[in-house]
């Protein structure tokens, strides 16, 4: 049985599992100034995505902010101005991994602090092992990303899996799900976080390959993550305006 994406039924309106997982990451603090956008695609017209536009806060965004991109990187749908960096980062995500219809990218706090060492995350909890084998470390920074050359080589470095660390920036994330891409974001936020404070009263043990692998798999099955991004967002008393 497979959880719903993000709480009560939405309607079929693919726009309200994504403002309501925007308002939760932004109850959460990932959002920061201008920064930050998550797409997800259109079930209708799988060439066009979703996507908040720049300039409200995540707490702030409404059904009818989002804007709707075409396969130019054109908005055909919506009134606000796309941030110049979401075509050529998650157009190019949507365009290599059809699989995953979801993408977060943010400039939250402990992701910019891990980004800053320009390395994958270590399987040293449990709950950390969801990442193992599944991110990838981007080989520079060029800044904003709004080359469009730039956004084909961070999918190439995203692969198979479903996250890629930007160097002295931040996360991405990828999902078969509004739901997935939040909650694969929020996990790899508060590993980086754990990861920061273990590292910081000493040397943390390493799960050997086999139970990271292993305890990976289970953690993330599509019914797991989705299950709970839903309860998060609950905990969070955010619903869909």
């Amino acid at each position: 049985m497979t959880a719903p994406a993000t709480g009560p039924a939405h309607d079929g309106d693919p726009r309200r599992p994504l403002v309501t997982a925007l308002r939760t990451l932004g109850a959460l603090g990932f959002s920061h100034g201008l920064a930050g956008y998550f797409s997800a695609v259109d079930p209708r017209r799988p060439d066009h995505y979703w996507v908040n536009p720049l300039g409200p806060d995540f707490t702030q965004i409404r059904v009818e902010d989002l804007l709707l991109v075409g396969p130019a990187g054109q908005v055909v749908s919506g009134d606000g101005t796309v941030n110049p960096s979401v075509d050529a980062l998650h157009g190019e995500l949507h365009r290599a991994r059809p699989d995953l219809t979801a993408f977060v990218h943010t400039h939250s706090r402990y992701g910019k602090a891990w980004s800053t060492l320009a390395r994958p995350l270590d399987a040293i909890t449990q709950d950390a092992c969801l990442l193992y084998g599944r991110h990838a470390v981007f080989d520079d920074f060029g800044g904003p990303v709004t080359d469009r050359q730039e956004g084909k080589a961070i999918a190439a470095t995203l692969g198979e899996g479903v996250g890629v660390i930007l160097p002295s920036h931040g996360f991405v994330t990828g999902g078969r799900s509004v739901a997935e891409a939040a909650w694969l974001h929020v996990a790899m936020e508060r590993a980086a976080e754990v990861q920061l404070l273990a590292e910081a009263a000493g040397t943390p043990r390493i799960i050997p390959d086999d139970v990271a692998r292993a305890t990976g798999d289970m953690l993330g099955r599509q019914e797991y993550t989705e299950r709970a991004f839903l309860n998060l967002s609950l905990s969070q008393n955010i619903t869909c305006p």
